[in-house]
């Protein structure tokens, strides 16, 4: 889940990693924070934080978009990128236009408040989440022997590769058995949740709300 992307001069330095909150609270979209940095890139500014409920384009879901708030003074920052690098995120975005008549920018120690576009975030997870349904699917679809490749969760265009070959007298019969599992297991309904094990985090399958987000017709 972690992106590449912030640039040689954002990284100089060692910072320690950014708390990601999403991996407890992954329904959370607002949060509090304290600004570790601020760093200027010719005409793009990023914020880190010590912890950030904004999550980084990774995994083949985009980032999160939302604003960072100071919590006793005007300074609003409207963030538009998100990206992580050696476990640091970066923050990206610009100032609010009332901000930067008052006041220049963040510095460390200053207390924020964090928050997300849920609408962004609700249709960028159900889009992740139809992908792990479509694996699930593949197997109960007897679909198993192709290997699962690239994701791509993004609204413009959401797929999922797989690597394999299925003979040409089978393929009407696999698409409508994927098709028929997929079906199913929308109507059937879930949950979606995390678990961790050991410190890592996967996010599980679930089809909750996905009101036929996921289609096998796209697969062949």
């Amino acid at each position: 889940m972690v992106a590449a992307g912030a640039p040689a001069s954002a990284t100089e330095g060692t910072r320690a990693s950014t708390k990601l909150l999403y991996f407890d609270h992954m329904w959370t979209l607002q949060a509090t924070a304290t600004v570790v940095s601020v760093i200027t890139e010719g005409e793009r500014v990023a914020v880190v934080l010590d912890q950030t409920i904004l999550y980084p384009q990774g995994g083949g879901q985009p980032f999160d978009t939302g604003f960072i708030e100071a919590l006793d003074g005007p300074i609003k920052f409207r963030v538009t990128d998100v990206r992580a690098k050696s476990g640091v995120v970066y923050h990206y975005g610009n100032y609010d236009e009332n901000t930067q008549t008052k006041v220049a920018s963040y510095k460390p120690g200053d207390g924020v408040k964090i928050v997300v576009d849920g609408t962004r975030r609700t249709l960028n997870s159900r889009l992740h989440s139809a992908g792990h349904l479509l694996d699930a699917c593949m197997r109960n679809a007897g679909l198993e022997t192709l290997e699962p490749g690239k994701g791509h969760h993004f609204p413009d265009s959401p797929y999922v590769e797989y690597k394999g070959v299925i003979p040409s007298k089978d393929l009407e019969n696999k698409r409508g058995a994927l098709e028929s599992e997929v079906n199913r297991l929308v109507t059937l309904g879930g949950q979606v949740y995390l678990a961790s094990k050991l410190q890592t985090y996967w996010a599980l399958v679930a089809w909750v709300g996905l009101h036929g987000a996921c289609s096998a017709s796209a697969l062949f």
